[in-house]
Parts: C-alpha cells; structure tokens; sequence
C-alpha cells in the first residue's frame, strides 16, 4: 500500500487478470527460492513508527500536510488520518553500536520535527492510541489527502456492504468499585484503523532461515504486546492495556457477521500454523483473500526472471499490503537485488525513543536465540497457545496469564525475567550487539517487568487518580496526555515516570 492505485472501477476482467498474474508472481516466487536468488550480505535492521498529531488542548490536530511540509524530510511520511504521521529509519546493521547510533538519530529527529510540528500549532505524540480521540474523528472526510486512502477506505466498506461494527469490552476499571467499560458502536470509515499507531520492526533473513524467524515472532507476540502495552484508553473508555490489537481488526474487517460465523479468516490475521518457508505465507494470502485493489503491472514476473532480471512482482506485494498479518512476510528489491524481511507489527508507538529501542532489543535478541536453539520452541508449543497469548497480552498486560512451554501458565514479567530475558542477552550478543547497548536496552526491560509499569499501566493509574480528584473522564485524559507529552520528551523510560501530576 506504499504506492498509489486508481480510484476506477475494476471489472471481473480486472480480477480475473490479476489472479493470473498472482500465480504467475507465485511460480517466480518458487523458481528464485529454489535457486538461492536472494541477497543477504549482513543481518540489517529496520524500524516505522507511527505518529499523532495534537493541537495545545491535546486533541487531535488534522494537519499532518502542513505538518509534513514544514519537517521536509523524506522519512517523514503521510499516514492514514490527518492527526498521523510516520516516520521510517534506514536500514542498517544490527551489530555493534549501530542501535546506540540509532538511539541518538531518532531523538533528534523526532525533536526536530517536533519542533517544525509548532510551527504549524501542534506536537507530536508517540503513543498507541490517542486517548483524546472521538466520534467525529472517525468520519471520512479526516483520512489523509492521498488517493490510495480513499481507495482503501472505499473498497473495504464495499467488500463490507456496511458500515464498521466496534465492539470491545474493557478490563476492570482502576477505580474501585467500578465494572469493566465498553464501547460499541459503529463507523462511517476505515478511520478507527488511524487510532492504531504503532511502531513496526523489520529484520532482513535468508530465506532458508525466514520460517524459524517468523515462527519465532509468533510466539513472542503476546510477550511483546504484555509487556509493552501503551493503548488503554478509546473514545473516553478504558478497555484493553493493548486496545490497538482488536481495534485494528475490527477496523479492517471486510466481513459480516455471517461470514464471521461461517469461519472467514480476517484481513487482521495471525495466521493459523507455524511454516517451513516464506512461500507457505504468501501463498495463504493469495489462496484464502479476495483481491481489494486488483490493479494489474505491465511486467510479467516469468519473463522477467527467464531473462535473467530481478521481478517486481508488484501484484503480489499489493495484494500482500493489504493482509494485514501481525508478522507480515516482505519481498522487496533495492537496487534490483531481491530480499526477504519479517515484518513485526505487534507493538505500539511509545511512549519514549528509549523505550522503543528497548522493545526492539528484547524482540530481536529473543528471536535470534529461539531461532537458533537446538530444539524449536514451535515443536513443543501449540499454535493455537501463541495467538491466545496474544489476545492474553493485549487485553491483560502484566497481569494476563501466558502460556510457555517448559514453565506453563505464568505471568509475563516472571516469564521474561526468567526464561526469555537471558535469551534476549544470549541473541544480541550472537548477532554481534555490543556489551553497552545489549545492557542498557534490556537493563530497560528488566527494570520494567520488576517495577510492572508499561506505558498503559502508567495511564490508567493516571487518569485514576484525576478521577478520584473529581475530574471528569475527558478531563482527566486530557491532563494525562499533557503530563504524557512532557515526560515522553524527557526521555526517560516509561517505568520510572510519577503518577503524579
């Protein structure tokens, strides 16, 4: 979804067209893994993260175009709504300090367009979902000025016949006494799906590796998600620590409920096994997904590759643009070499550069040591256990209940101090991380499974407080964003912030 598409009408010959070219790009697909085609000279690193914008009352400010051409950086890029921005990082190498190097780029970065950002009446907010948002936010007339929105927008309500059903219940409220909140409700657009901002980890793999690294990435999900929770709070209620989770499904259904009732797989997908090669990926996504924007290219993955050059395989990589996996598979050709990325997608934007970098760390330290244990974790763990970890993750946080083999149902901070944080140490120094910053970035985590604060505890226990002070919900989240805004320029990590203001 990176590039544009046409606003016209396809046709059943449109369709037709691009399911041919679909398999074609798939037997291209075969023929290059069966042949070693890929490039991976070095394991390289990647990262997106996902803004908003808000005004000096700390509501969402529709502005990202000024926003955008005030920052005039090319990372900087327009995203769904009005209120979002994202920015992507270069790919580099993993190894040594390249993260502290990486650490210090992105602080500068974001202050410097943050500062651009006021030149337009607003700031930017790393956070998962803006706790400011409401109704009249979701409507279509906010998606950014950019055609392959309105698109995308257009076709899911089209596949959908009707308009987006949100439903979500809460947790328990922090306030005692009080029963879980709920929100139900509906919308006009695909606009809730610009209340999910997140930030999103690449990693480039051989592609005989690529399973083990997916696989891998599946069953740290609900880990990452429990113990990086920053999305409490929806339209004025407190739901799940990691809101983002169902909302992003929901956002993006393209189902009815009839179809839900039928089994339908959704856009939204965790999948439904572990794999042995990237192929098993895409070839579900094309097997098991309607084409939402069946736009054909001009080349012929086949002949290209007869030819001796590198296919785009355009079809393909839109058609996969548009499943939206939490681990998504990535073809992509830079310089006219082909390689293979997972892109992980579990994780919120927030709340600091430095919390962020530490989410990364334990993410691709974890991996690497499970990718390379003697005994695969996913043949002694159901795949069923890791998207129910998930959903455990999301809706719990530190206090969800996950299940791991070897240990069974344990919390997620006891689980990551330990069992998965040693690995983390184990992977990063595998992949060459210096000693510093394998120290400092898990120092972070380990810090924040033994104090149990994430981003989302620190804003539910917040907004608490201003209640039993007497202010009201809307109130409340709007001083807590404000404090949140402060303290996440301050940088320091989110389990020493104060509750109070």
């Amino acid at each position: 979804m990176g590039t544009d598409v046409s606003s016209r009408t396809f046709t059943r010959e449109d369709r037709q067209r691009y399911r041919e070219r679909m398999q074609r790009c798939m037997d291209a697909l075969g023929t290059m893994l069966v042949e070693d085609s890929f490039s991976f000279p070095r394991q390289q690193m990647g990262l997106e993260i996902e803004l908003n914008l808000v005004d000096g009352a700390c509501r969402p400010a529709m502005a990202n175009s000024e926003v955008l051409e005030k920052i005039d950086d090319p990372s900087f890029t327009l995203e769904l709504g009005q209120h979002n921005l994202e920015v992507n990082v270069p790919p580099r190498e993993l190894a040594g300090n390249e993260t502290l190097d990486l650490e210090r780029e992105l602080v500068s970065t974001l202050a410097s367009a943050d500062d651009k950002a006021h030149d337009a009446g607003t700031s930017i907010v790393m956070i998962g979902v803006l706790p400011t948002l409401r109704q009249e936010h979701f409507e279509r007339r906010w998606l950014s000025n950019q055609p392959r929105y309105a698109v995308l927008n257009d076709r899911i309500l089209a596949e959908r016949g009707e308009e987006v059903a949100l439903s979500i219940s809460g947790e328990l409220s922090p306030l005692p006494g009080r029963t879980g909140e709920k929100l139900a409700g509906y919308a006009e657009s695909i606009m809730p799906e610009a209340a999910c901002t997140s930030v999103q980890l690449h990693l480039q793999v051989a592609p005989d590796d690529f399973a083990a690294h997916w696989n891998a990435a599946q069953a740290l999900a609900g880990v990452q998600v429990a113990i990086a929770a920053n999305s409490p709070f929806l339209l004025g209620r407190a739901l799940w620590h990691e809101t983002r989770i169902p909302l992003f499904l929901q956002a993006t259904d393209t189902r009815t409920q009839e179809l839900k009732n039928q089994g339908v797989r959704p856009r939204v997908w965790f999948g439904e096994r572990w794999i042995t090669s990237i192929f098993d990926l895409f070839e579900e996504n094309v097997r098991y997904f309607p084409a939402l924007l069946p736009e054909t290219g001009d080349e012929d993955p086949l002949d290209v590759l007869g030819s001796g050059g590198t296919p785009s395989l355009t079809e393909l990589r839109l058609h996969n643009g548009t499943v939206w996996r939490w681990n998504r598979p990535v073809y992509d050709v830079v310089d006219g070499v082909p390689h293979l990325r997972v892109e992980n997608r579990v994780l919120p934007a927030g709340p600091t550069v430095l919390d962020t970098m530490a989410n990364a760390a334990f993410f691709y330290g974890a991996q690497r040591a499970l990718t390379t244990s003697e005994r695969p974790l996913w043949s002694q763990m159901s795949f069923h256990a890791a998207e129910e970890n998930l959903y455990a993750g999301s809706r719990h946080g530190m206090s969800a209940q996950l299940y791991w083999p070897g240990i069974g149902w344990v919390p997620p901070d006891e689980l990551v101090l330990r069992r998965l944080l040693p690995l983390a140490h184990e992977g990063l120094r595998d992949c060459g991380v210096s000693d510093e910053a394998r120290e400092r970035y898990l120092g972070v985590i380990e810090a924040r499974c033994l104090a149990r604060r994430t981003g989302s505890q620190w804003q539910r226990e917040t907004v608490a407080m201003l209640e039993e002070r007497g202010a009201d919900r809307d109130t409340a989240l709007s001083a807590m964003l404000a404090r949140y805004v402060e303290l996440m320029h301050g940088g320091e990590p989110v389990h020493t912030w104060p509750v109070a203001p």
